[in-house]
């Protein structure tokens, strides 16, 4: 395949109440008052039945994959020596001053690349990633392909299963985790607002809690969102700006995770990051981000839609090309102390930090469409609409100046090189007729 050829570095790649009369006879209240009781008391048994029926029954398997939260529950095979043995290889560290890691959601966008990187620089690297369908499985299996060709090992598995995170931390002893693994994407929130809570919240939480009951415990540096900063209209975005206004559920989400990182870090003293990513792009990406459907659209002759915001206010985002976040990571990972607890107690105060990782170069929506215009030779069909009231904002724009200095964060590559990038890699990958675009 030409696609992996090209992966050795992954660039190419209520009812109205009445009025209420008290009744002068304490009996005839006291009879009243009971019979309400009783009535409160039955209607209560009553939904409390229906609510156990709707969650115990038992499914038939035709009903199954007609419900997304329920297929992100299925269980999978795991355990044994093989896999045991598969496990510490992939983790193990092959340089002098390595670490070992453990990369939640490695067969995604990020995880992907953050895991390659990992590697090629000898650090022990084993992935986690559960393969749900919230877009095209195929590629994720692709991104598997790439990493297991460079050692990389995925467990296949969800990270709301403890016993499987407990035992990955019994056969290895991991010096950090990168967690990646997420529900992303603003507009499905509407569709499958269940899946968010059961990753970013109860995924995480499930996480931190096997975290620090490890001895050691690891430091974790794991994905939050520029969509924390919500209708914050104030920019650049700082990590000192007002995060309590989301504009969508996954927003919500990720700013709920950055809270329970601060309790994790202050009870039990683990050594917490948090990533504010900004519109990250690149080889190998997500199908539900726009420079990815655009490119389709383009290529297939259909109409792209260009948002606006409220009095024809242009739509721009700070696009982030992957390598820019990958050295974000890794520079996150590096400089990660230690976490200070034991077995789940806490021994001393540990590090907490949130960082914005960003280009701080915002570009219109309408500049994107054009560049990729000029990069496919093909002239986009443009529909101009309204800003949908769907959890997109209508501009993002990161201030950089934490991550700089502390982490030595510096982004390189400009849109039209990034760009560049992706289309190569587009047509090939989807050359040939060998995948469906979508």
């Amino acid at each position: 395949m030409t696609q992996l050829k090209q992966m050795s570095h992954l660039d190419n790649s209520p009812p109205t109440p009445g009025k209420f009369k008290m009744d002068k006879s304490p009996y005839i209240h006291r009879l009243r008052l009971h019979g309400s009781l009783a009535k409160l008391t039955f209607w209560s048994f009553v939904f409390l039945g229906l609510i156990l029926i709707f969650f115990f029954r038992s499914p038939s398997s035709n009903s199954l994959p007609s419900d997304p939260l329920r297929r992100s529950l299925r269980t999978y095979n795991w355990g044994g020596p093989a896999w045991e043995k598969r496990v510490r290889s992939s983790a193990k560290v092959r340089s002098r001053h390595g670490i070992s890691v453990l990369v939640t959601g490695a067969a995604g966008f990020v995880g992907t690349h953050v895991s390659a990187a990992l590697k090629r620089r000898g650090d022990g690297v084993l992935g986690l990633d559960c393969f749900n369908d919230y877009y095209d499985p195929s590629l994720k299996r692709a991104r598997q392909a790439l990493l297991e060709r460079s050692g990389v090992f995925i467990v296949e598995g969800d990270i709301n299963d403890a016993p499987l995170l407990s035992k990955l931390f019994e056969v290895v002893a991991f010096t950090h985790v990168m967690h990646l693994a997420a529900q992303a994407g603003v507009r499905y929130a509407m569709e499958n607002p269940g899946s968010y809570v059961h990753s970013n919240i109860a995924g995480l939480v499930n996480l931190l809690e096997v975290c620090k009951n490890a001895n050691p415990q690891p430091a974790i540096v794991w994905a939050s969102s520029s969509s924390v900063y919500g209708l914050n209209t104030k920019v650049p975005f700082s990590e000192r700006d007002r995060t309590d206004q989301p504009a969508s559920l996954y927003a919500a989400t990720k700013k709920a995770g950055e809270e329970i990182a601060h309790t994790y870090n202050h009870i039990y003293g683990l050594s917490l990051t948090g990533l504010r990513f900004f519109t990250v792009y690149g080889p190998w990406g997500r199908p539900d981000m726009a420079y990815f459907f655009f490119t389709r659209d383009i290529l297939k002759g259909k109409t792209v839609p260009i948002f606006e915001g409220a009095n024809h206010r242009t739509v721009a985002r700070d696009f982030t090309y992957i390598d820019d976040i990958v050295k974000g990571c890794l520079a996150s990972l590096d400089t990660a102390e230690k976490s200070t607890g034991s077995g789940g107690k806490k021994k001393g105060p540990a590090q907490l930090r949130v960082f914005n990782l960003g280009n701080t170069s915002p570009v219109p929506v309408t500049d994107l469409v054009t560049i990729l215009e000029r990069l496919l030779k093909v002239k986009a069909k443009r529909k101009i609409t309204k800003l949908p009231r769907n959890g997109d904002v209508q501009f993002t724009h990161a201030n950089i100046s934490l991550a700089q200095r502390e982490l030595g964060y510096k982004p390189t590559t400009d849109l039209q090189t990034g760009l560049k990038k992706f289309v190569r890699w587009y047509l090939s990958y989807y050359s040939g007729g060998k995948k469906a675009s979508g």
